[in-house]
């Protein structure tokens, strides 16, 4: 991982971190080092989600791509999923995503997709840094009618949604659904999609104002969706987050069905259509106990690898895996996009539920989820990948580790977008583990903050 790259772009505060400044020089970086051996002209789609700064960062962006002779299409608001697979259904040579995902709305974000839709290796994106940096400078830049130019797309809402429709052949007629849009990017799209598959759709968190963005809504605040999905007597409730990459569930009676459930039931129902590519699974570390005992029961195997849909989708690609994801929701179902995406992860669901006449309720059950808790510690960036070095910390950390072996899980690990250590510990005493989480996670943020 770069200087700049996280584990899903580059994010910041807009404007003070993330500045219009920045933004040029990765488009301009990003254009060099993705259509350098090109022949043609590079065409490449920008979406945004519903952040104000979106507008402010596109145009810089936009300026950046241009100055390489690109063509620009923008997309308008619209998911980051949908610029993946548009970027394939166009025949783009890149898809470039401002979007902070679940992040409150000051912070934004710019992330790429290669030509085949997927998001970049580490080394590419360390390639575009030495241009953003200045490490490298980019030679012979386009004059006269090689400047690149913007050509506006207004099919990019449509063409998503028939693709997302055509990812299932169950009609979901009769099914009442509620949707929590996040005020992000979903809040057309995933109305218009389900409601073309026969739903009764009703939605709350879809009217964006360009600052209420995840703003106690979605699939970081799930309580509103909960209490609306009684209150309306929903069969079920469908929250994604700002940019509709990820999405988790609420069953008929308000509780809330994580990543993890929704993976064992779109896995086992696949299995038994035989369409669970080697009966396999992909999850990550933060996954909970509970799928890998279900895992067993269901006669699956289940893969771990590091937190963050790209590692979880490089093991997909890597041993030809068809279905992984995280516990927060980020799904990918390889069969229909290359990326983690929350409307088709909804639809795959929801899909499941009507063709086996189950209840979310009793679905969700293939899972016996252990209680576990999450607390973060709020430190300086310098401090992020050294805080094992602290001895105080690593004895702390160890000694957890020692006293919950066999019973639980301890896991620590940095955050791949913000300057957070992040402490999760499984158990079966919610009240113990939280004491424990919290004590270790102000430790650290009183030792490294």
């Amino acid at each position: 991982m770069g200087v700049l790259f996280g584990t899903d772009g580059i994010r910041g505060i807009a404007n003070t971190e993330l500045t219009a400044d920045l933004a040029f020089k990765i488009g301009q970086g990003g254009a060099y080092v993705l259509t350098k051996t090109l022949t043609h002209r590079p065409r490449i789609l920008i979406g945004k989600d519903t952040r104000k700064s979106g507008d402010m960062l596109e145009a810089a962006l936009t300026a950046g791509l241009c100055s390489i002779g690109a063509k620009v299409i923008p997309l308008g608001i619209i998911p980051t999923p949908a610029v993946a697979y548009l970027t394939r259904l166009y025949k783009a040579d890149a898809g470039v995503v401002i979007s902070a995902s679940h992040n409150p709305c000051e912070y934004n974000g710019i992330k790429f997709f290669n030509s085949e839709g997927y998001k970049l290796k580490d080394e590419i994106e360390e390639e575009i840094e030495e241009y953003i940096l200045g490490r490298k400078k980019i030679e012979n830049l386009p004059t006269h009618g090689k400047i690149g130019y913007v050509s506006a797309n207004h099919n990019a809402v449509e063409d998503y949604v028939s693709f997302a429709v055509s990812t299932t052949k169950t009609r979901l007629r009769g099914m009442k659904i509620a949707i929590d849009c996040a005020n992000g990017a979903s809040y057309i799209t995933a109305f218009k999609a389900l409601s073309k598959l026969g739903a009764e759709v009703e939605a709350i968190h879809n009217t964006p104002d360009g600052v209420n963005i995840n703003l106690k809504c979605g699939s970081t605040h799930m309580e509103s969706l909960q209490n609306y999905v009684v209150s309306i007597g929903a069969d079920v409730g469908i929250a994604f987050d700002g940019d509709a990459d990820r999405m988790l569930a609420v069953d008929e009676n308000g509780n809330i069905i994580d990543g993890d459930q929704i993976m064992a039931v779109c896995a086992d129902y696949m299995k038994s259509q035989g369409k669970l590519a080697q009966n396999t699974l992909v999850a990550t570390v933060m996954s909970n106990l509970g799928l890998f005992i279900a895992g067993e029961k269901l006669g699956m195997k289940i893969i771990q690898t590091k937190v963050g849909d790209r590692y979880v989708l490089e093991e997909m690609l890597d041993k030809g895996y068809v279905l992984g994801g995280e516990q927060s929701g980020h799904i990918i179902f390889l069969e229909h996009n290359t990326t983690g995406d929350g409307l088709i992860s909804a639809i795959q669901f929801l899909s499941v539920l009507k063709e086996t006449g189950r209840k979310a309720s009793e679905a969700a059950k293939l899972v016996k989820v252990l209680p576990q808790v999450l607390y973060n510690a709020k430190i300086k960036p310098e401090n992020k990948s050294t805080y094992m070095e602290n001895h105080k910390i690593a004895l702390a950390i160890n000694e957890l580790e020692k006293e919950f072996d066999g019973t639980g899980r301890v896991l620590i690990r940095p955050s791949g977008t913000e300057p957070l250590v992040r402490v999760m510990i499984e158990g079966s005493d919610i009240d113990y583990i939280s004491k424990k989480a919290e004590a270790l996670a102000q430790l650290i943020e009183k030792t490294l903050g």
